[in-house]
């Protein structure tokens, strides 16, 4: 597999949500990776071919990516840039190997390639961190944040062009917030004294 480094936000992306596949931030929906199936799954919705996925995910994988989300909220959870840049080489190194130039439609681009044989985890820990340390370098350790819904535990890499993203899963946690706030409205506007508020 080949990692593209000018595509950082991908990796990013699939960091993020790997973290919130994690019974901290799903609560009480449970682990959102608790077998083979689920993590074949998500890596297909998110279209990551690892060259370890082409055979079956089984048992030990999901195990090994469980340890693997918990070293990405790690880094996401970083305090300083020093320590998401320590952290992304870290999981970058684990499957990376030096970066190589490969023509691309006429131009070149940058890539890190894997480790042939890596296991599955190694190369999504190498995806991720190429987009973490992309992240960092690109728009700054000020995009890893942790989730604004009251009620979550998510952190999430911001790679939108504003950066002004403020959930982890926006559909999910921005939903139930924007829920609450009119419930609470509701709520407000039928005061028993009848006072509009």
């Amino acid at each position: 597999m080949e990692i593209s480094i000018v595509d950082y936000a991908v990796g990013a992306a699939v960091g993020t949500d790997l973290v919130s596949t994690s019974p901290t931030v799903r609560g009480a929906a449970g682990d959102a990776i608790p077998g083979p199936d689920e993590l074949t799954r998500f890596l297909a919705e998110r279209d990551v071919r690892l060259d370890a996925a082409g055979a079956r995910a089984d048992e030990a994988d999901v195990f090994q990516v469980h340890l693997l989300r918990r070293e990405v909220r790690g880094v996401l959870e970083t305090e300083t840039e020093e320590q998401a840049v320590a952290g992304g080489t870290v999981l970058a190194g684990r499957a990376g190997r030096g970066p190589v130039l490969r023509r691309v439609g006429g131009a070149w681009q940058w890539f890190v390639p894997t480790v042939p044989g890596a296991p599955l985890a190694d190369e999504l820990a190498a995806l991720i961190g190429i987009g973490l340390l992309g992240t960092v370098r690109t728009l700054g350790h000020e995009r890893f944040r942790a989730c604004a819904a009251p009620d979550c535990r998510g952190v999430f890499a911001d790679t939108s062009r504003a950066g002004r993203r403020r959930y982890c899963m926006p559909d999910l946690c921005g939903n139930r917030l924007n829920v609450a706030n009119h419930r609470a409205r509701r709520q407000a506007g039928s005061d028993p004294m009848g006072a509009v508020r």
